[in-house]
């Protein structure tokens, strides 16, 4: 189908990052429509979600691949407009939500067909803008490398965070036992609400006294970590025998020092991952993985997004702003067309 057609412009409205730093640094910007490659779909942007990494890129503290865009951006929902390729499993018209290898936040993006899935029924394009970066980020971690198991027990830190409420809603509904950390009395209780035993307010309480307490000193199966720095010590304080610890950010450092010996005698293991640098092929399986485990539970209304605030994609600086202040529960989104 020709492009003038589907009305395709040659030019496009997005946000780019002016120069390191601030998050006013977030310009709107005109730049050209995405040309697609082989085995590429062209998505006209609904909505884009808003991520950590997108704050890290901005202040020039996260490498963007060579073969990526420039423009931030890991997730979106829309409307195929273009597609290129044979035995392609989506079609001009119909509605995704896709990972970006950066370029999210623009009127179109060019996505690998292989990194889109259907919209869940049920879900609206905001909801299902949430889905890509941040389930995917959950599910390749705490299920697929983290290997969490009915019955066992989970601790999540950032509990109200987008990543944290995804994984304690997914935990939970697969089984297991949920505890959770976040910053205040007020996102504990939002926290429990959406399925956690017990929320620990990190900046009132030791969390590792307090899992250790609530698990009679068996400490819990799996942890999913984005602080890193000194939490490591104080997770393997609280990690069970055979316990996996999976870091999936590092808000408190690289560094920490730990006692190998203890590892050793517990039988633990210590992993985690990035999912930007990863194979194109490798974020596929993650998604044909997600898709095949959760997308009927997602459908049947019992797996859903929290969305704290939505945005115009002009108000991109103001996004990031409250992101990084904090206060939220749940994800933030923009919206673009």
């Amino acid at each position: 189908m020709k492009k003038e057609l589907l009305n395709i412009p040659k030019n496009m409205q997005a946000i780019e990052i002016e120069e390191f730093g601030k998050a006013d640094n977030l310009k709107l910007c005109i730049r050209p429509t995405p040309q697609i490659s082989n085995n590429q779909i062209l998505i006209k942007v609904s909505f884009a979600g808003v991520n950590r990494p997108d704050i890290l890129q901005r202040q020039g503290n996260y490498k963007v691949p060579e073969d990526a865009s420039d423009l931030p951006g890991l997730e979106v929902s829309g409307i195929v407009v273009e597609n290129k390729g044979s035995n392609l499993k989506f079609n001009v018209g119909d509605k995704v939500c896709a990972l970006c290898h950066g370029g999210g936040y623009a009127e179109y993006v060019a996505v690998d067909e292989g990194h889109c899935m259907p919209l869940p029924k049920g879900y609206s394009m905001a909801e299902a803008a949430c889905i890509p970066e941040t389930f995917i980020t959950v599910w390749s971690n705490l299920f697929m490398r983290g290997r969490l198991q009915k019955d066992e027990k989970v601790l999540i830190h950032g509990g109200a965070s987008g990543i944290g409420t995804t994984a304690i809603q997914l935990a939970k509904h697969f089984g297991a036992k949920v505890y959770a950390t976040a910053g205040s009395d007020k996102k504990c209780q939002a926290v429990e609400k959406i399925g956690a035993i017990k929320c620990i307010n990190y900046k009132a309480k030791e969390f590792e006294n307090e899992i250790n307490q609530l698990t009679n000193k068996k400490g819990v199966d799996v942890i999913l970590d984005m602080v890193a720095g000194p939490y490591i010590s104080r997770n393997l304080k609280c990690l069970s025998i055979n316990g996996r610890l999976v870091i999936i950010a590092v808000q408190g450092g690289i560094k920490d020092e730990v006692n190998f010996a203890n590892i050793m005698i517990k039988r633990q293991t210590i992993t985690g991952s990035t999912l930007r640098p990863q194979p194109s092929t490798k974020k596929t399986e993650y998604v044909n993985s997600l898709v095949k485990h959760t997308w009927e539970y997602l459908e049947k209304g019992k797996i859903k997004p929290i969305i704290q605030r939505e945005f115009l994609l002009n108000d991109a600086s103001e996004a990031h702003k409250a992101l990084e202040k904090g206060n939220h529960v749940g994800k933030f989104v923009m919206k673009v067309s």
